[in-house]
């Protein structure tokens, strides 16, 4: 009887024979190995490859974009995802392979709903998504987890108890995943009422009015946010230089000309019904929006649409999509995986692999040789803001605990949970190594982001004033 099975990704395994499989491979790279980080005695300087990277990014806007990563640790560590993964990428791992998020951080989950309107957490970025080292996202996490607990000034004690909370999370939620069928850990997603029984009164409390505002934030309130009449037309408010509208794009070609070059492209990837939903609206206006810490730079639209009238407006993102930094380190992780024809495709296929509940827009398009992406802009979307005085450092801990669940249904839906949970176990040997690892990595942070100072100050670097 011929099957659907790929057979590069056939396992006839038992659950019980992955865990110990799982369990194996801690004979081939010891747990605690994985806290090791020593940086490479001819480890490339952070700011070359910064400065690599902005190479292909609109040049008005890269001052914008060091002036983003310069204001604090944390920022740079949120857009340097191109350092950390040079820096651990040839570092022992499992060779487990998931579909990575490529740039996990504690600032990249968030709430969102899903296509039948309901309320769930997930990773929220996927511009590096890339299939990659289950390791390589979890280092990532815990060493921003200690970064982020020391720009909210919290002491030693609660940056080390969140990155525990994190790791203990992700073993505990990979052991039930573990069990589950191939089709129910495809539908699991985190909803709210479960986030909400997973955290303390008090943080119930603040988790519920994060929910209330994602709830309030629709195409609706966007327009409000967004827009003013012009003439008695709603009109995307200019705000040089992070908002702008322009007539033309660097190629001499028309924005209209450009976009319907790209909708065509983009009304390709998405299905038939969608695409007669989206036939209803029609384009208003346009305008280029700088977005993000990392993205800064990149060439990104919001476009706004109208259905009936006025009160029935759709914003969709257009944002582009560049080569992922993982993907010079993740040629041995690929087998059996689909990365799509080009970019804005792979950001798709990884976002729909694992996050279980996606945009019903999503989709992804060219114009002119660059890849894009397309999703709703703000569609009962939130997250929290970790910063000083919006976010206490005690609540850290408690957050941890949603983030390393999140990353553990990611890893469970794109990879081998069974044997990701054999490896992990049951004790704190993972948890330790973590510790060690993110202690350490959060030290190179801070070296880093000197460096990005010194440079700043030395003129090395194009900076925006403040």
């Amino acid at each position: 009887m011929k099957t659907f099975t790929d057979p590069r990704l056939s396992n006839t395994l038992s659950i019980d024979d992955q865990i110990a499989a799982g369990k194996a491979l801690r004979q081939k790279v010891k747990r605690r190995d994985l806290g090791v980080y020593k940086p490479a005695p001819n480890r490339p300087d952070p700011l070359d490859l910064l400065k690599a990277q902005t190479k292909t990014r609109l040049s008005n806007l890269i001052p914008i974009y060091y002036e983003r990563m310069l204001t604090s640790p944390f920022a740079f560590l949120r857009g340097s995802a191109a350092v950390m993964i040079q820096d651990i990428a040839n570092a022992p791992t499992t060779e487990i392979s998931v579909q990575a998020c490529g740039d996990m951080h504690v600032s990249n989950f968030g709430v969102f709903a899903s296509a039948e309107r309901n309320l769930v957490f997930a990773i929220n970025d996927f511009d590096e998504t890339c299939p990659g080292a289950w390791e390589w996202d979890l280092k990532r996490l815990v060493a921003s987890a200690i970064v982020a607990g020391q720009h909210l000034e919290g002491d030693r004690t609660i940056c080390e108890a969140a990155v525990r909370s994190i790791v203990q999370s992700y073993r505990q939620h990979l052991h039930e995943y573990a069990q589950m069928s191939y089709l129910d850990l495809w539908y699991a997603q985190i909803e709210e009422t479960e986030l909400l029984n997973k955290l303390p009164d008090e943080q119930q409390k603040r988790a519920a009015r994060v929910l209330a505002k994602a709830r309030e934030c629709t195409h609706l309130q966007t327009l409000d946010k967004l827009t003013e009449l012009v003439n008695d037309q709603h009109q995307i408010v200019e705000s040089p230089p992070l908002v702008v509208r322009a007539e033309t794009l660097a190629q001499g070609q028309t924005i209209i000309k450009a976009l319907e070059e790209l909708i065509q492209d983009y009304l390709s990837s998405i299905g038939s019904e969608r695409r007669f939903l989206l036939s209803r609206y029609r384009i208003v206006d346009v305008a280029r929006k700088a977005v993000g810490v990392g993205s800064v730079g990149t060439r990104c639209w919001v476009i706004y649409l109208e259905g009936k009238d006025q009160n029935d407006p759709l914003f969709l993102q257009v944002k582009e999509a560049q080569p992922s930094a993982l993907f010079p380190y993740s040629e041995r992780f690929q087998k059996g995986r689909e990365l799509g024809r080009h970019e804005g495709e792979r950001v798709v296929i990884g976002q729909r692999l694992i996050q279980g509940a996606p945009d019903i827009f999503l989709g992804w398009g060219d114009v002119s040789g660059i890849h894009y992406y397309v999703r709703q802009l703000r569609d009962m979307k939130g997250s929290v803001k970790l910063e000083p005085g919006k976010f206490r450092p005690k609540s850290l801990p408690d957050y941890g605990v949603l983030c390393g669940w999140a990353l553990a249904l990611a890893h469970a839906k794109s990879g081998d949970a069974a044997m990701l949970s054999g490896y992990v176990g049951k004790s704190e040997a993972l948890d330790d190594a973590m510790v060690s690892f993110a202690r350490s990595y959060a030290e190179q942070t801070e070296q880093d982001y000197d460096r990005l100072v010194q440079a700043a100050k030395q003129g090395q670097i194009p900076v925006a004033k403040g």
